[in-house]
């Protein structure tokens, strides 16, 4: 009589060869994550600076030579408008979340308006000067990542 069926030893053999795979590929895929955040990240900043320069020569061209008082409304949104309901900032605002790979944390306190985008739980913080219209990265272990 012909049994088809594995044996204990090669059950246990196929088992260990796949937590030797999980085991080394688990760390690939959390770099993968952390990668396409920062992607993100720089993305959403380059976004942000082609915008403030945009209103800019917008506000230049009908003869106001002033940059931007703000990068969003009032509406729960980042990065929608310049206060203006009339003047969109970014075609889609940007939803704050406290997480990795959002933006959360605005300030309007002083001089200047800060935001955060939080990176592996640690926030990068970027400040918008509305008399120079910049948007640095000013604080943080990734800014360098994020910003250039």
């Amino acid at each position: 009589m012909k049994k088809n069926a594995f044996t204990m030893i090669e059950l246990v053999f196929v088992i260990v060869i796949l937590g030797i795979l999980a085991a080394v590929a688990v760390p690939r895929f959390a770099a993968t994550r952390t990668d396409a955040q920062i992607s993100k990240g720089r993305s959403d900043v380059a976004s942000i600076r082609s915008a403030i320069v945009t209103e800019r020569q917008a506000r230049l061209i009908k003869g106001d030579s002033a940059w931007i008082t703000q990068l969003h409304g009032t509406a729960g949104l980042y990065f929608d408008n310049n206060g203006t309901a009339a003047s969109a900032l970014l075609m889609y605002g940007v939803t704050p979340e406290d997480k990795d790979g959002h933006w959360h944390g605005y300030d309007a306190s002083g001089a200047t308006h800060t935001y955060k985008y939080k990176l592996e739980g640690t926030d990068n913080t970027f400040t918008y000067n509305p008399a120079t219209g910049t948007f640095n990265c000013t604080a943080g272990t990734r800014c360098a990542e994020l910003t250039n």
